[in-house]
């Protein structure tokens, strides 16, 4: 029996060993994940399929036969897109937007082209071109290089091919907070915005007028293969945001770069490093005193990496002004409770001080908060920072593999407790006979 016994056990916390590395293939999982969406997104074809049988009785005058309703790209590389920008506006386009000479124009994004010519008089006139077909397609303009609170001009042609141009403010996240006829885009009012179709191209033409020169602007681009519904904007089939120099005409994503590295650190610092730590310590102190080295370095290290993470976060808000309140407030909170949690590995009792049970409880607790509100801060970035559904679906799977690692550790502990033996008290004395 004892060899059995022996041979459970070893067997246990060989399983336990299986788990904790499954957590670290979870994380490697979720970042193909986090992969293959983003290669989706490089890849993704402009407008897809979900046009009207009869869209091609009411399609406007000027526009190319496509046969199978949709159109993938502008042009075959990067020269033919930069062609468009000598395309004659004046053929198709009435005054003043037909005949305004020296206006910049460069590709932007995807098959988007963006025209502008900057007054004096802060006005700035503005044309922006995309391949089309059906649905609506859209410009808008952020303080923060986020959609919510972005004011937007978006333009389509109906089924019955009539254009429609409008001003939309961005409320959230919902269709329902999506409002025609508002925003805070100062249109010049006698210059009415137009919409129109050359070829396989739809212009977006409008004049505003902005209370200081642009120079660097967050800009908001989004399209849709749905019609709107009543000015009801569909969702969008895709968007990006982008930091655009107004003086120079260059393009930059919009913080893609440190939004990207600012996320991937959070989730590794306080999603799955610092949860692992506190596996080891919860459920290895049979393995004295290794569990001890172990936690203490992993979370040394989560510690690290969660540290850069709240330092790109910094330089995101200083680049874009990304003020997200809870967020911000979450990490700084998350940030405070870590440190204290490291300067507690420098004041730990000795096991035999009176106040080693209040250490325990302090050192516990606070662990168990930051490792809440530090996922509870991984979610809000994915939702806030729009990240998309393989962000999402990555955190989530790695999450369930760390839960069921430590269901399955939980169980295996309470029963390594049941069965070890309880020995009588030392004040018991066996009777001579």
């Amino acid at each position: 029996m004892p060899s059995i016994s022996m041979a459970d056990s070893r067997f246990r916390v060989s399983l336990s060993w299986v788990l904790v590395v499954l957590c670290i293939l979870g994380f490697f999982l979720g970042s193909k994940a986090f992969a293959a969406g983003k290669e989706e997104e490089g890849n993704h074809k402009f407008l897809g399929n979900d046009i009207p049988e009869d869209y091609n009785e009411v399609r406007p005058q000027g526009a190319n036969d496509i046969d199978d309703g949709s159109i993938s790209s502008a042009g075959d590389g990067e020269g033919e897109r930069f062609e468009l920008c000598g395309t004659d506006l004046s053929t198709f386009l009435a005054p003043p937007y037909g005949n305004i000479s020296n206006m910049i124009c460069t590709p932007i994004w995807s098959s988007f082209v963006l025209r502008y010519l900057q007054r004096e008089d802060n006005v700035m006139t503005i044309i922006l071109s995309a391949v089309y077909s059906t649905g609506w397609v859209g410009i808008g303009f952020s303080n923060n290089g986020l959609m919510v609170g972005s004011s937007c001009m978006v333009g389509w042609f109906n089924r019955k091919g009539h254009p429609r141009i409008k001003q939309y403010y961005l409320e959230g996240f919902h269709a329902s907070q999506v409002i025609p006829d508002k925003g805070e885009l100062q249109l010049v009012e006698h210059v009415p915005p137009v919409v129109a179709l050359h070829g396989a191209m739809i212009y977006l033409a409008f004049q505003v007028k902005f209370p200081v020169p642009l120079s660097h602007q967050p800009i908001i681009l989004a399209f849709a293969s749905r019609y709107p519904n009543l000015y009801r904007l569909a969702k969008h089939d895709d968007k990006t945001a982008i930091w655009f120099d107004f003086s120079q005409a260059s393009v930059v994503n919009i913080g893609s770069t440190y939004k990207r590295h600012h996320g991937v650190l959070g989730i590794i610092g306080w999603g799955l490093i610092l949860p692992m730590g506190a596996i080891v310590a919860r459920y290895f102190k049979h393995k004295d005193p290794l569990w001890y080295y172990l936690h203490a370095g992993i979370q040394f290290v989560g510690f690290i990496i969660g540290l850069v993470a709240v330092l790109l976060g910094i330089q995101l808000y200083h680049r874009i002004n990304a003020d997200i309140p809870a967020h911000k407030g979450i990490g700084i909170f998350v940030l405070v409770l870590s440190i204290l949690q490291i300067l507690a590995f420098f004041l730990r009792p000795k096991k035999d001080s009176k106040i080693r049970k209040y250490w325990n409880w302090y050192h516990h607790w606070f662990g168990r908060m930051v490792l809440f509100f530090g996922s509870l801060n991984v979610v809000l970035g994915i939702h806030f920072g729009e990240a998309g559904n393989e962000w999402k679906i990555g955190y989530g799977f790695l999450v369930g593999i760390i839960l069921v690692a430590v269901i399955v550790l939980e169980a295996l502990s309470c029963m390594r407790r049941s069965e070890k033996p309880i020995l009588p008290p030392s004040s018991f004395q066996m009777n001579p006979i």
